[in-house]
């Protein structure tokens, strides 16, 4: 296993980590840094490397299948079960699940409900902010029903707990960043007129 200042220095190398910024973040606050897994993604090795961290941690545990939510999550859960199937000798299917387009419940389709029904799974997502989404797909799949044994995570930002997503047996995450944020009434970028980055978060909105 790699250590947590090598697992940084990856987010690091990718340009994945943004210091010293004017972001706005998807709830609307606002804070000076920025993980941003968009950067990361295209470099296959090093995503590669860091999903093989989470495939060791949780190599012991029969996982059958690991499960993302759409979209960014999808390539997690290719390279987790690739590197599962590889130290286990065993295959462990990818799956994924979408959002529902009637409200903000998340389906899984295509056929994936029915090959991890009475499964063991792992859900893996890429940025825990608030857990919502993980959650949410953690009641979805246990309505099929599956066994979640744990969650796992590039960077736990939000200090997200396995209680707060619904009692999941492990949460792990590869990083824990602890970002400050402020409203925009309180912003001191804001009060100094520091420019908005306008490429990554909410302040895309303002291009």
């Amino acid at each position: 296993m790699l250590t947590r200042e090598e697992i940084k220095n990856i987010f690091v190398k990718a340009e994945a980590f943004i210091f010293d910024s004017h972001i706005i973040y998807t709830s609307g606050k606002h804070g000076k840094a920025y993980v941003n897994k968009d950067a990361l993604y295209p470099h296959t090795e090093l995503t590669s490397l860091l999903c093989k961290q989470i495939a060791l941690h949780f190599q012991a545990k029969q996982i059958d299948a690991v499960l993302a939510p759409a979209l960014g999550g999808i390539i997690l859960s290719q390279w987790t079960s690739h590197h599962l199937s590889q130290l286990t000798g065993r295959e462990v299917l990818g799956v994924y699940a979408e959002k529902s387009s009637e409200n903000e419940s998340f389906v899984i389709k295509r056929g994936y409900d029915s090959l991890i029904k009475n499964k063991k799974v792992l859900v893996i997502e890429d940025i825990l902010t608030t857990g919502k989404s993980v959650k949410k797909v953690i009641e979805t799949a246990r309505t099929i029903p599956c066994e979640v044994v744990g969650v796992a995570a590039l960077c736990n930002r939000g200090g997200v707990t396995s209680s707060s997503i619904g009692g999941v047996p492990e949460l792990f995450s590869l990083l824990e960043v602890t970002l400050e944020t402020w409203d925009p009434s309180d912003c001191p970028m804001c009060k100094e007129h520091t420019p908005i980055n306008t490429s990554v978060g909410k302040g895309k909105s303002l291009t």
